[in-house]
């Protein structure tokens, strides 16, 4: 089952440049984890969109898109609302 947070196959995308999170992908794809999720919140989004092509075009060519799911999070004000995104990738 790809996010099963409790297997240790989500990968929270954070602000971090975009190749440590292409790094933690490949080193659970190495560990043999069926697939991984890339997690991510408000501006980091597009890090996680871009961890997401890096590992398809070029890390692991095979690597496919299972699902991608957007939302918000509800927070308490001066924040307000942030949006987030879950990408499921499998290795094949």
């Amino acid at each position: 089952m790809i996010g099963d947070i409790e297997h240790g196959n989500y990968v929270i995308v954070g602000a971090k440049p975009t190749m440590n999170y292409v790094v933690a992908c490949l080193t659970l794809f190495n560990e043999g984890v069926p697939g991984v999720v890339l997690r991510a919140r408000g501006r980091n989004i597009a890090n996680a969109v871009d961890t997401a092509e890096m590992l398809r075009r070029v890390f692991v060519r095979d690597a496919r898109i299972e699902s991608i799911n957007i939302g918000t999070d509800a927070r308490a004000e001066p924040e307000g609302n942030v949006s987030t995104i879950e990408i499921a990738i499998t290795p094949r």
